[in-house]
Parts: structure tokens; C-alpha cells; sequence
């Protein structure tokens, strides 16, 4: 199966900036001029642009054309994890446990990181997962319901929000942080230490175009370990 056109232009550009035929601070030729040169549609070559913009190679400029990056970023691209495999793959039995499904107004700088109208109503959800009948992760989400209508129905008591997420809806961005946190009285009963225990704690919102789906804080039980690859 041959590839898309777009990917065809984007190895192309990749090999001449490669082969320093436009060195880094170079200005490249503009889309109509490369999609003349290759024959292909303008939208192409500006899809091949922006993926190599994306991944740290290119910086585009409105009304001042693009240039090969001066220092290259190097980019991670983190993938969200189903916390139900994540525990298997470590060799322990999981399962989970809903402890709260509300549907009620989020507070108003919940609201305002998802660039919601003050009043909506979403979906809170408080869910514990075990290792091994172990705690190993307290997750506190909303669900934007305007953006997911079918989360109403779905089997949370089955599978968790976070599988269920993942399995259905086509996230296209995110924004996350990490820190440690102490323990609150909640999160501190839920994971069995003690409050103000330090936790390792992931904070993501998710967006599936223009539009916020989640915002999620994880807390973590005592112990864990964070594993990636970029």
C-alpha cells in the first residue's frame, strides 16, 4: 500500500534539511512553490509542514514563511495509559472500583481550564484501582457531557472511565503536569496512608479538537514508579 501523499512530502523535506540543502535558520521555499515542485495539492504540503513543525524540525511564522529550526527540539509524545493494563504488564491482578458518579456544575476554574461556560454540568467521577487488591491509584475526573454524551451510559461499574475513554473517544490533545502532593483526608484513606503523605500526581485535561473532554488529577499510592519511552 503505497503512503499518504503528505507523508511522501514530509520525508522529502526532512531529506534535503538532512542533507543541509536549507541548513538550520534557512527560510524553505513557500507551499505553492513546493506544491508546484511536487505536484501535489497546497494542503498536503502544508500537512507535511506542520507535522515537522510539530516535531521541533521547522518554525512557522505567520506572514514570515517557515525556517528550519535554529535548535531542534527534540519532542516526547506521551501516550495515555489504561491504568488496567499498566497494572497487568507489571504482573498483578487488577480491578477497580467506582466510589462516586455525579452529575453536578464543576467548579468555576475547573471550568475555566476547559474553556467551559460557567453552570455546565458535567460528569465527576471518583474511582479507586487496585493492584493485587492493593491501592494503587485514586482518580479524581470530570467529564465534559456535552463533548461525550455517551459516557451517561456507559458501564463505569465494568470498566473505568480512563478504558473507557481511551477505547471511545478520539483525543487529539492534552496538557499534563506532575508533581507530589500530600495526601488529603480522601485520598488518603482511598490509598490506606497517611494524610500528607507525599504522592506522585499526574494533573491532564484532554481535548478531541476544540473541544475539552476530561480533566483528571491521579494520585498515586506510596511506592510508585513512573516508566516511559521517547
Amino acid at each position: 500500500m503505497s503512503r499518504p501523499g503528505y507523508a511522501r512530502i514530509r520525508d522529502a523535506v526532512l531529506a534535503r534539511i538532512r542533507a543541509r540543502e536549507w541548513p538550520p535558520g534557512a527560510l524553505i521555499p513557500a507551499e505553492a512553490a513546493l506544491a508546484a515542485e511536487y505536484g501535489v495539492a497546497r494542503a498536503t504540503v502544508n500537512r507535511a509542514l506542520r507535522e515537522l513543525a510539530r516535531s521541533g524540525l521547522l518554525d512557522r511564522r505567520r506572514r514570515a514563511g517557515t525556517r528550519v529550526a535554529l535548535n531542534p527540539v527534540r519532542k516526547a509524545t506521551l501516550s495515555i495509559p489504561v491504568t488496567r493494563l499498566e497494572v497487568e504488564s507489571r504482573g498483578m491482578a487488577y480491578r477497580h472500583r467506582l466510589l462516586e458518579r455525579t452529575r453536578r456544575p464543576a467548579p468555576a476554574p475547573l471550568l475555566a481550564a476547559m474553556q467551559l461556560k460557567r453552570g455546565q454540568e458535567l460528569l465527576h467521577l471518583k474511582t479507586l484501582h487496585l493492584a493485587d487488591a492493593r491501592p494503587y491509584l485514586f482518580e479524581d475526573r470530570w467529564v465534559n457531557i456535552a463533548a461525550v454524551p455517551g459516557i451517561l451510559q456507559a458501564p463505569l461499574e465494568r470498566i473505568s472511565a480512563n478504558e473507557w475513554l481511551v477505547q471511545n473517544v478520539p483525543m487529539s490533545a492534552g496538557e499534563i503536569s506532575f508533581q507530589a502532593t500530600g495526601a488529603g483526608q480522601e485520598a488518603a484513606e482511598a490509598l490506606d496512608t497517611a494524610p500528607g503523605t507525599a504522592l506522585f500526581t499526574i494533573d491532564r485535561t484532554t481535548w478531541a479538537g476544540t473541544a475539552a473532554v476530561t480533566r483528571v488529577r491521579l494520585l498515586y499510592a506510596p511506592g510508585y514508579r513512573m516508566e516511559t519511552r521517547i
